[in-house]
């Protein structure tokens, strides 16, 4: 007589400490998350977006790094993607720029459609700066090669944004006229009063600035596949 035996999957919930694999076992059985990640081996799964917090913060960035994106060919751009990084990360950032490995980049996409390595641009918006974005996110991001990390903390209504130098991420300031320029996508500027006000004319202009430099064109150029 045939013995059945029915194998139940655990439920994924936050503060779980799960290797890579278990975590994508149990996020592939509950088709009730929409989003969870895996930080430093530790189970993170996302409460409902609230409008003001976060969905209104992240349309504003998808916008920014959009109209980079279409005027820039060879860049990619990517909304809460799965990212391979380790063994222990498995982040889905809010949004990320990378550029392909046949140009220099650092990350690949693979058979399972998922982000492989590091992308060089992560933007998350986070809540405060007690959120895990600026802690264990922060470490795993630096530690993977992240070359740009951005974090918009809405609480406190400001801005970080991180570069990688010698493993080590260093905040970029900006300039005198409020403008942060990307260190990795050149023509990628922000005015970042203009982002925190959601004054979308002023951060419309000062990427526009930066899309009409000479580094861009070049920048644009040196994507681009040689025949």
């Amino acid at each position: 007589m045939a013995i059945n035996f029915t194998i139940n999957i655990p439920p994924l919930e936050s503060g779980d400490r799960l290797t890579r694999d278990e975590f994508e076992r149990r996020y592939n059985a509950a088709s009730d998350i929409r989003k969870a990640e895996l930080i430093e081996g530790v189970v993170y799964v996302a409460s409902a977006v609230r409008a003001n917090l976060h969905g209104g913060p992240h349309g504003a960035v998808m916008a920014w790094l959009g109209a980079y994106w279409m005027a820039t060919p060879g860049v990619e751009l990517y909304d809460n993607a799965t990212v391979l990084l380790d063994e222990d990360n498995e982040p889905q950032p809010d949004a990320l720029l990378r550029i392909e490995p046949e140009v220099g980049g650092n990350s690949s996409v693979n058979e399972d459609d998922y982000i492989v390595g590091a992308p060089e641009l992560i933007v998350e918006v986070a809540a405060s700066s007690a959120s895990y974005d600026l802690n264990d996110k922060f470490n795993a991001y630096q530690r993977n090669g992240v070359r740009e990390y951005i974090v918009w903390q809405i609480y406190e209504n400001r801005l970080d944004w991180f570069i990688l130098q010698n493993g080590q991420y260093v905040s970029l300031l900006p300039d005198d006229a409020g403008i942060i320029r990307s260190q990795v996508f050149p023509g990628l500027w922000l005015s970042v009063n203009a982002l925190l006000r959601r004054d979308r004319a002023e951060i419309l202009a000062s990427l526009q600035a930066g899309l009409q430099t000479a580094e861009h064109q070049t920048f644009v150029n040196q994507l681009q596949p040689q025949e």
